[in-house]
């Protein structure tokens, strides 16, 4: 079961597709989107991410900073975000495997990898909005903006 509005959000420390560090923490003062993906690669989150990358100015427009995070290696991630031009953050939970997904309740211990998790998050880093769909359920961009209006 994914987290409930209203807390604070698990922080975490993982290395984006470049190996360099981000901190949700280090994000205090603007709010982020937290997009847990199953698997670099796969149809539907290529889909999503492709999608998100569109759209980026939506994000950018309201200052929300764009965190999508797979338990995938780091090197894989940067083969993805590279092959789709994402320019956003792409972080690998791979180890400790899945640690965030499962501290944000979207880990999938069958599947080994997090289910299609999101959570914007405010300034102040309390989780303002959340969706999660199955793994094999793309996510619907609509929430998106319907939380970014909330936010806006």
């Amino acid at each position: 079961m994914a987290i409930d509005i209203g807390t604070l959000a698990p922080d975490f420390n993982l290395k984006n597709q470049h190996g360099q560090e981000i901190a949700l923490s280090a994000l205090r003062g603007k709010p982020v989107v937290v997009v847990f993906f199953p698997f670099a690669f796969s149809g539907i989150c290529t889909g999503e991410l492709c999608e998100i990358r569109d759209n980026l100015n939506l994000f950018a427009d309201d200052g929300v900073t764009v965190l999508a995070i797979s338990c995938d290696h780091f090197f894989s991630n940067r083969a993805f975000a590279d092959r789709d031009g994402y320019t956003f953050d792409l972080l690998s939970d791979f180890w400790p495997h899945g640690a965030a997904a499962q501290a944000y309740g979207v880990f999938d211990e069958v599947a080994g990898a997090a289910r299609r998790g999101t959570f914007l998050i405010d300034a102040d880093g309390i989780v303002r909005w959340s969706v999660e769909n199955p793994i094999g359920e793309a996510r619907d961009f609509a929430g998106y903006r319907e939380a970014l209006a909330a936010i806006g």
